[in-house]
């Protein structure tokens, strides 16, 4: 998917417009996930770009994109500019020793009470 969003469409109420964007995004992606996996495959990551327009599009992460837009509508953007696309990809083997509790990944916050 690459596409330039208009945030200012006349006629229609923005936050609408905001909404339909971040749920057209979100839609494709979930459609990518869908897809069925090559052999040798374990998921499908994804090559994400964020710009107010193509030629100033930087590289992010999935993750980042919405956060993005909404920054863009808080600076008065008119347009903004996403590319998703699907690639495959295989997961990394952790070396001995290291376990899933070392690594945190910010979604487990607040959490620091409870006893593993």
């Amino acid at each position: 998917m690459r596409k330039t969003f208009k945030l200012q469409v006349e006629g229609k109420n923005p936050d609408r417009v905001l909404d339909a964007h971040k749920h057209e995004i979100r839609k494709y992606v979930k459609r990518q996930r869908r897809v069925p996996l090559p052999a040798g495959v374990d998921f499908w990551d994804f090559d994400c770009k964020f710009g107010s327009t193509e030629e100033s599009a930087e590289t992010v992460h999935l993750a980042e994109i919405i956060t993005r837009i909404d920054a863009a509508v808080v600076e008065g953007a008119a347009q903004f500019f996403v590319e998703v696309l699907a690639k495959e990809a295989h997961r990394r083997v952790r070396p001995a020793g290291e376990s899933a509790a070392h690594q945190r990944d910010g979604f487990d916050e607040g959490d620091d009470d409870l006893t593993p």
